[in-house]
């Protein structure tokens, strides 16, 4: 990401062209690209910010919203900050989120409905509502 510090990674590994080293870029501007594409590997884009609503407002400001991730331990603070990410799905305090008992599907351009646990089957269920008066 432009002006960026890469602080670790941030090249292909020699594996093939579909590995990409785990990489970690620190003081990341608001501008750069990497805020507003889902980037599918192992990279993490960090900057500072001085307040709760700051950091959302950073972190919403996208066309995409598959998921979000922050770390707390106050925890009126997990339930304020969850509730205002415009994401599919919230990571609090863990990076490994998804599992085949939870809905996974984002917002957006990130994608329209869910798949996964008994929510991800009402996509295949039609549901009717029959009216009748005798």
């Amino acid at each position: 990401a432009a002006g960026a510090k890469c602080v670790v990674g941030g090249s292909k590994l020699s594996l093939g062209s579909h590995f990409y080293a785990p990489t970690l870029l620190i003081d990341v501007p608001t501008d750069a690209d990497i805020w507003k594409t889902e980037t599918f590997g192992p990279v993490a884009a960090v900057r500072s910010f001085d307040t709760d609503e700051e950091a959302v407002e950073i972190a919403n400001d996208s066309s995409v919203g598959l998921a979000s991730y922050f770390l707390t331990k106050d925890l009126s603070r997990t339930f304020r900050v969850a509730k205002t990410l415009e994401a599919g799905l919230v990571g609090v305090n863990d990076g490994i989120i998804s599992t085949c008992t939870a809905p996974f599907g984002g917002v957006k351009e990130s994608g329209l409905g869910r798949e996964g646990s008994t929510i991800g089957l009402q996509e295949y269920v039609e549901t009717k509502y029959v009216f009748i008066n005798y």
